[in-house]
């Protein structure tokens, strides 16, 4: 009887659920904690930082596709402090190198986390796409004074939302925004006033936050994932709806943007920013300039300069992902983060097109890290919390393929 709870039930099925429930909701809150981040260290990393401790206490599980993420993410930092090892200042430098170890950690703990239960996709998708909502609505709060103080939710008349900077914003509400493209293509028709009134407040915040990166993923991103459920259907009737709800999805943003543009003072804003070609790109000491500049001293520095040292240099930062590597984690963490970045593409794209219970979260976090590989020529990414977790996103479900195939070879 001592088996039993007095519900009659199984006492280790009832332990069980209790623990699911937990680490379910200690999951959601980490997801939604990173659209929070204003100051470092942010919420986000206090938080999840005692998750991971406990977690790892209680049993994480490191597979071998886990373990491979970890070893070349590893690898990056080892090369970060090499380069810290060339400066004669430190400056804050341990402490950036701290947290790019902790974001690396992170994205092994969302593989090992979505590998052990699938069904964790759709919780994390959940809490991204709650937290979204809610810088969002933050961000266009700033963006027109709704209420006293709302301009800090704002930077250079940008919307930020509950960032530090429009540009991490931006980006960051992209999965969520194609996560509900895709549910309103393909999705319940009954909860499409729903979602797509979810969907008009996520790309409006992204409008407002007048990041071109941000505009260009999202495009970018949501042709990749119609493309993508197109080539994965063969039914003509399946197609002929996503063609339709396309269609329909693309009249709410166009009318949405087309709204935003009556607005006092958005039109001409826009118009500045729509430029490919800012002021501060162009010219001898232009972004693009030091694109070039920062590349020969890769030839001449193959341990890197030292971690933010570039900006400290040349007045202001790489805003190129594949040059920070060069520069900041030297030969070795450019080496590192190359092969990461391949072996995600490849090792994802294998996979894209599988009939598995994970495979709309996995397309729609693959089309945006891709949007993200190509944002990375602008900006530096190496300390967004989201791009570590869609790292984690993809890996995992690799790891989960792996497994899946392993089954079904032990049930022949």
């Amino acid at each position: 009887m001592s088996e039993l709870t007095q519900s009659g039930l199984p006492r280790a099925a009832v332990q069980a659920k209790a623990i699911s429930i937990v680490t379910s909701a200690a999951v959601t809150l980490g997801v939604f904690l990173g659209g929070f981040v204003i100051h470092e260290p942010a919420p986000y990393e206090l938080y999840m930082a005692a998750l991971l401790g406990i977690w790892a206490l209680f049993g994480l599980r490191i597979s071998g596709h886990a373990a491979v993420l970890l070893t070349l993410l590893v690898l990056f930092n080892i090369g970060g402090f090499i380069s810290m090892g060339v400066m004669s200042d430190l400056y804050e430098t341990p402490m950036y190198l701290a947290v790019s170890i902790f974001l690396a950690l992170t994205a092994v703990f969302f593989v090992a986390i979505v590998e052990a239960d699938h069904s964790r996709y759709r919780l994390i998708f959940l809490a991204w796409v709650a937290a979204g909502l809610v810088t969002g609505l933050l961000g266009i709060a700033g963006y027109f004074r709704l209420f006293p103080g709302a301009g800090m939710f704002t930077l250079y008349d940008r919307a930020s939302g509950a960032f530090a900077d429009p540009n991490v914003f931006g980006p960051f509400l992209a999965l969520p925004a194609i996560w509900l493209l895709h549910r309103l293509l393909t999705g319940n028709p009954l909860l499409m006033p729903v979602t797509a009134g979810a969907f008009v407040v996520l790309v409006s915040a992204i409008f407002f936050s007048f990041s071109r990166g941000a505009w260009g993923l999202f495009a970018v991103a949501g042709v990749l994932m119609i493309a993508a459920l197109f080539l994965q259907s063969r039914s003509g009737l399946f197609r002929l709806r996503i063609a339709l709800m396309s269609l329909l999805a693309l009249a709410i943003l166009v009318a949405a943007i087309l709204f935003a543009l009556q607005l006092p003072g958005v039109s001409d804003f826009f118009a500045t920013r729509a430029k490919l070609v800012q002021d501060y790109d162009g010219g001898q000491s232009g972004r693009f300039a030091r694109f070039a500049i920062g590349f020969q001293m890769a030839m001449e520095h193959p341990l890197g300069i030292g971690p933010l040292n570039f900006g400290r240099l040349l007045g202001e930062d790489t805003h190129n992902i594949w040059l920070k590597a060069l520069m900041d984690y030297g030969w070795l963490g450019f080496a590192s983060f190359l092969t990461l970045i391949a072996w995600t593409v490849i090792g994802g794209f294998r996979i894209l097109f599988r009939d598995r219970p994970w495979q709309p979260f996995l397309l729609c976090a693959y089309v945006v890290f891709l949007g993200h590989i190509g944002l990375g020529t602008v900006i530096d990414m190496d300390h967004w919390r989201h791009f570590y977790l869609l790292l984690g996103l993809i890996w995992g479900a690799m790891a989960l393929e792996q497994r899946h195939q392993r089954n079904a070879t032990h049930l022949r």
